[in-house]
Parts: structure tokens; sequence; C-alpha cells
């Protein structure tokens, strides 16, 4: 068999964004801590694995952007000139990005798993991965898939209630 190609070889820290239910804003936080980390100098890269509301692409204003395959999957959106914030979404992938995903576990999680292996991220100093709300399968999906990669921690966002 061929060897596994490590796409997350390159990245120096992966952070996961989760919460316990949808609508706290989650990808609002994912999105402006990129921007925050890109204007300390770093190169960030999303990872927008939000099956139901992909909103980010949205968010960095490239919602119409498509994603290009490479020898070693596929290449992210570049958000900026100088290429300091990449981003993969399941928004690029979908006919038309307000589609709400009614998809069963298993395509899920196979989807996820893919999302993680698939990138070419390249050299990053941050990989933000902008989780589904809830505490779900995909979690667990997405938390065993980067487990290999040791992140470095993980963001709760809640509300006050």
């Amino acid at each position: 068999s061929l060897p596994e190609r490590n796409n997350l070889a390159g990245v120096r820290h992966i952070l996961l964004v989760l919460s316990g239910k949808g609508g706290v804003g989650k990808s609002t936080i994912s999105t402006q801590l990129a921007l925050a980390l890109r204007h300390s100098g770093k190169k960030v890269g999303i990872l927008d694995v939000d099956l139901c509301g992909p909103s980010i692409p949205h968010m960095l204003g490239v919602q119409d952007s498509a994603v290009h395959q490479c020898d070693s999957g596929w290449v992210p959106v570049f958000v900026d000139q100088d290429r300091s914030i990449s981003l993969m979404s399941i928004g690029f992938l979908l006919e038309r990005p307000d589609d709400a995903v009614v998809w069963r576990g298993p395509k899920k999680n196979a989807l996820i798993k893919q999302f993680v292996a698939d990138v070419a991220w390249g050299e990053l100093d941050f990989l933000l991965v902008d989780t589904p709300p809830g505490t779900s399968d995909e979690h667990i999906a997405t938390v065993e898939a980067f487990r290999p990669c040791q992140p470095l921690g993980a963001l709760l966002v809640t509300t006050p209630q």
C-alpha cells in the first residue's frame, strides 16, 4: 500500500474550536482568531467542518471561490493577497452554499476524515478547526482524526445562559 501522505506535517499548532450548541459564535471566534494571528505575523489555516452551516467563507468574503485538486489533495482557498490565511470549507463543495447538509453519520464522519487528511496546507503556524455545534459523532470523528497530530488544545465557545 502507498505510504499515507501527511498534509499536516508542516502545521505547527492545531486548535479545535468547539461549542456545546449552535449559534454561540464559534465561526465568528474562529475568523477573528485567524485575523488576530495573521496580524501578529502568523500563517494561519482554517478548516471549516461545520457541515450544517459553513459560514466562514461568507465572513471572509470568499464564498464564490472554488477548491482545486493538486497531487497531495485539495488546495485551500487563500483569503488575502499575501496568502497568510488559507481556508478549506464544506461550503466550497456544495452546489449552493446556503444548502443545509443532511447526511447520515458515517458519510459525515468519512468527509471529516477526508478533510483532515486531504487538504494540502503546506507550512502553517496555526490550523484552526471550526467544528460542528453540539456533542455528536462528528466531534468524536474530528478529535480522533487529529489525535495523531497532538493538537495544541481546544477553545470552547459558550454563552452566559
